[in-house]
């Protein structure tokens, strides 16, 4: 049977200051993810090695971990990729470690519930009977931002949040973007305060290593990029319009929303 070698971040705070590696010789097979070599490990070698993992199926955002100094989420990066080996797995970087490959992602958590992201609706509107509807062209407005996971690799990848910890970070401002274009919502007004501060957009320096991170496409360089427009757009109105923000306005709808479509970002 051929094998790998994994090269595992050991740490167990009891009996360690720092960080040490450990090398495990796996089974190298076609179907093997990275994780399935962990699992090995777990079940087979050493039942004390600690990490997260649910779904194995790329959907829980739970196994993001380093791989060969790469973001990744280990149910989908495959041993085959890395043959002969070694592969070395660390826990992700930027986030406090507490034991072994598992980080505390307390910071990030935190984080998350700052910019609202649930749909907001309207104060003035009666609740709605039935469904809430869209046309396809309102979903593709949020719809790629709509696919993060909340693995935090994009947070690990980012040299920003690694040298600064107040920065809100790409995927809790992409998922913002997710509801602010969001067609259904009217919360965009009650973001732009934690989205416009000094640690939100503005921190971002568009190294763009987010969106490469990304196991899901979503682009979080681009929606903040995105967002930055709308920070400015809205900033220049307050100067202009200072007794109300056009962001109160009802949206528009038919041909003045897509000829707008910009406008749902400040609104």
């Amino acid at each position: 049977m051929r094998t790998i070698a994994l090269r595992v971040a050991r740490y167990r705070p009891e009996d360690e200051t720092e960080p040490t590696m450990q090398e495990y010789e796996v089974p190298l097979r076609e179907d093997w993810a990275v994780l399935d070599g962990l699992n090995h490990i777990k079940d087979h070698l050493d039942g004390t090695l600690s990490y997260r993992w649910s779904c194995r199926m790329g959907i829980c955002g739970s196994c993001g971990m380093t791989v060969n100094g790469e973001p990744k989420l280990t149910c989908g990066t495959f041993l085959t990729d890395y043959a002969p080996g070694p592969v070395t797995v660390e826990p992700l970087r930027n986030f406090p470690v507490v034991r072994d490959l598992v980080v505390d992602i307390s910071d990030f958590m935190g984080k998350l519930p700052t910019v609202s992201p649930w749909i907001v609706d309207s104060e003035d509107a009666a609740p709605a009977e039935g469904e809430h509807l869209q046309t396809p062209e309102e979903l593709d407005e949020y719809q790629q931002y709509s696919m993060c996971i909340n693995c935090m690799l994009c947070y690990s990848a980012c040299p920003v949040y690694g040298l600064d910890q107040d920065f809100l970070g790409p995927a809790a401002i992409a998922l913002a973007q997710r509801y602010n274009l969001d067609s259904r919502d009217h919360g965009a007004h009650q973001r732009v305060d934690v989205l416009s501060a000094a640690d939100g957009v503005w921190s971002c320096t568009f190294v763009g290593e987010c969106t490469t991170a990304c196991p899901k496409g979503v682009d979080p360089a681009g929606a903040i990029q995105r967002y930055k427009l709308t920070a400015a757009t809205e900033s220049v109105k307050s100067l202009l319009m200072p007794w109300g923000r056009r962001s109160d306005l009802p949206r528009p709808s038919g041909a003045d929303q897509d000829n707008n479509a910009w406008s749902r970002e400040v609104r």
